[in-house]
């Protein structure tokens, strides 16, 4: 099967494209973008439609790559051989499996998400190179190599916070989330709010973009962020005159869902007190 926009995700046509490329040459699939317009939903929406199951790895600033294709537990074996625990002779009772070890064990192919990996140290990506490439490690405690019955569909997200090595990137095959446009970003919404008044839609989209296009905005709002804030605006029944507020602000309506620290809420109510000092 191929990748493609389906009832609850609106892919673009490079996205798909780049999915399906990355599947046809089994390489990982490298997304980055703004946080919040859809990378991490993109691996779900893939598993979805190819029909296989998914394994998140969701990476953290301390997360190691070790921890992707095993931990040993020796803490806890040292622990049981001083209680006198039979499990101790057997070293595979104190070995974990990571996201790694568990999709290339699977039964069938899977698609591995790895997270946001620019969380993690800059060594991360490098030090999964030969596991990526290869599709096996070995475990040493064992002394037991781990193939990949099935190489998994890999896709690995960035938000862009710290370079990539370069020769992680020669093995990945890229795509960049681009901001979807103002038609693109409708269709969107329209999945999610199939009922919503071309009125209200517009009007409030219009407003959107708006924002972001102002000078000096340290966040600007995400594809998440308007879905949240179109739920609300739903919610309160609001109507597309509502959306301006009481005249008195430039703060949307709701800001809240949109405006995420105090730098841009200021931003916009020195822009309503210039504003009014103009009238």
């Amino acid at each position: 099967m191929k990748f493609g926009t389906t009832d609850s995700y609106v892919a673009s046509d490079d996205l798909a494209i780049a999915v399906n490329a990355a599947v046809t040459l089994q390489r990982p699939l490298l997304v980055k973008g703004e946080p919040g317009t859809g990378k991490t939903e993109l691996a779900r929406q893939v598993a979805g439609a190819l029909k296989l199951p998914l394994i998140e790895w969701h990476v953290k600033s301390t997360t190691k790559a070790q921890q992707g294709l095993y931990e040993y537990d020796a803490v806890s074996r040292l622990r049981d051989s001083q209680l006198g625990d039979e499990r101790v002779h057997e070293v595979r009772n104190y070995i974990r499996k990571g996201k790694l070890w568990q999709a290339f064990e699977a039964e069938e192919r899977v698609v591995l998400l790895i997270d946001e990996i620019d969380k993690a140290d800059i060594e991360f990506p490098n030090d999964l190179l030969q596991e990526l490439d290869r599709m096996e490690f070995h475990v040493y405690e064992t002394g037991e190599t781990i193939r990949a019955r099935h190489r998994p569909v890999v896709i690995i997200t960035s938000n862009n916070e710290k370079e990539l090595p370069d020769a992680f990137l020669r093995r990945c095959f890229f795509h960049y989330i681009r901001f979807p446009d103002p038609e693109t970003l409708a269709a969107i919404v329209r999945v999610h709010f199939p009922d919503i008044k071309d009125r209200l839609l517009t009007a409030a989209l219009t407003q959107f973009f708006e924002i972001r296009e102002v000078p000096g905005l340290k966040k600007k709002p995400s594809t998440s962020e308007v879905l949240d804030w179109l739920r609300l605006l739903l919610a309160e029944d609001l109507a597309p005159e509502d959306l301006r507020g009481d005249g008195r602000s430039a703060l949307p309506r709701l800001h809240g869902a949109l405006l995420k620290n105090e730098q841009d809420v200021q931003l916009f109510e020195r822009l309503a007190f210039m504003a009014r000092g103009q009238r």
